[in-house]
């Protein structure tokens, strides 16, 4: 069977014109297993959704898109202004169906104004993409998100990409692989300032309350740096006996220290004046002795669990802030004072990397997502995905979707 070879190319045209079947069977084997196990083990039958409970009522043909407009809605840190579902960019282009994996592992967690709508995704996980958009177009509402009023906001907003890293490790110390991954020590208390990265790597007392909390070790400090901004990768590891296998570190904790950017540092030093990786890494090719002092201005330090990567588990990405795995070209990461974990959004965003005009879940946040109208769009695991999570950075527009008749405090 052919398929898009999961290369930065491949990524790229993946995400500019949706996954064929073929295709998401490569990067989402077993979905048909999770659709399968979700849908034995049912919860009772939700409330009714807008009168009716889908897919069993549907209407034949889609429905006029007319109906009077609800009011606004109030988030913390955005507004929801009720629009049309013919102002959603390429909304009867997406092929829905494939955000439908997203969306049933949101229903794991669902937020509790949600949890009512999960049966019907459920059933909806073996419909056509033309009966999952004429269920949303029945009993779903867009709001396009926007900053408060007087709120100081970009007049676009803004998408960034983020990914799984795949990184060689060895159990042991050995050769050039000498850089700890650590669980969290003894006494890391959340919200407690604990040592900074630079005492954790020069002080032997620190040192020593991290004795055999060790998972691996990396030869690289900038792919360790790396695992640590993005919070979760995945070790491609060499046991002691030799044998090797894959295994995914996760984050757990981290020491309560603020976290600084190195590519900003870089930028104040005019040192770069291309803060992405690829430019963060010819910089530290060209000043391998300054390494420590580039990683040091960033105190934030990151410890991780150990996860066993293997059948369905393999095709889905870490587990984002709602205590889901992630979805590659599915998920993405909000400021969840903005949009509450759990929400279908339409995303919009016209490139330069790659155009994307789609049916995301918001599952997931990050340290620098803030504002009204931000997101980190989930690419996948690799250095593929990690060419164009790094270069990703574009304008963007946000719509949220949620039932008919209903607000998020419901």
């Amino acid at each position: 069977m052919h398929s898009t070879p999961f290369t930065r190319s491949g990524i790229l045209r993946l995400f500019a014109t949706g996954l064929k079947p073929a295709v998401c069977g490569r990067l989402l084997a077993g979905a048909v297993v999770l659709i399968l196990a979700a849908c034995a083990s049912k919860a009772p039958p939700p409330p009714e959704l807008g009168g009716a409970t889908p897919p069993l009522d549907l209407p034949s043909t889609l429905p006029a898109d007319d109906a009077p407009l609800p009011l606004a809605i109030s988030q913390p840190k955005s507004q929801w202004i009720p629009v049309r579902w013919k102002d959603l960019p390429g909304f009867s282009k997406d092929s829905l169906h494939e955000a439908w994996n997203a969306w049933i592992k949101s229903c794991e967690k669902p937020a509790p104004a949600l949890a009512y709508t999960c049966e019907s995704v459920r059933h909806l996980s073996i419909a056509t993409p033309e009966q999952q958009r004429t269920w949303l177009m029945t009993y779903w509402q867009p709001y396009r998100i926007e900053p408060l009023p007087g709120q100081a906001a970009p007049a676009n907003g803004l998408l960034t990409g983020y990914f799984e890293p795949i990184i060689p490790a060895m159990r042991q110390p050995g050769g050039a692989f000498t850089i700890p991954l650590y669980t969290p020590p003894a006494g890391l208390s959340s919200g407690k300032a604990w040592f900074t990265r630079q005492q954790i790597d020069t002080q032997p007392a620190v040192q020593a309350q991290l004795k055999g909390r060790e998972i691996a070790y990396l030869n690289d400090p900038i792919e360790a740096l790396v695992l640590h901004i993005q919070g979760s990768g995945r070790l491609r590891i060499t046991e002691p006996d030799g044998s090797q296998r894959i295994v995914r570190v996760a984050y757990a904790a981290n020491n309560g220290q603020p976290y600084r950017s190195v590519g900003s540092w870089l930028l104040s030093q005019r040192a770069i004046t291309d803060a992405t990786w690829p430019g963060i890494r010819a910089w530290v090719a060209a000043n391998p002795d300054r390494i420590n002092e580039m990683l040091w201005t960033n105190p934030r330090y990151v410890f991780f669990r150990q996860e066993i990567l293997a059948g369905v588990d393999a095709s889905f990405g870490p587990r984002g802030a709602q205590g889901v795995e992630l979805t590659p070209g599915r998920s993405i990461a909000v400021d969840r004072l903005s949009i509450p974990y759990g929400t279908p959004v339409w995303l919009a965003s016209p490139g330069p990397t790659v155009p994307l005009e789609r049916l995301v879940m918001a599952q997931d946040t990050g340290s620098a997502i803030l504002g009204a109208v931000r997101a980190d769009f989930f690419v996948g695991w690799g250095p593929d995905a990690g060419d164009v999570a790094g270069t990703l950075k574009q304008d963007l527009r946000l719509w949220a979707l949620w039932p008919r008749g209903k607000t998020p405090g419901q």
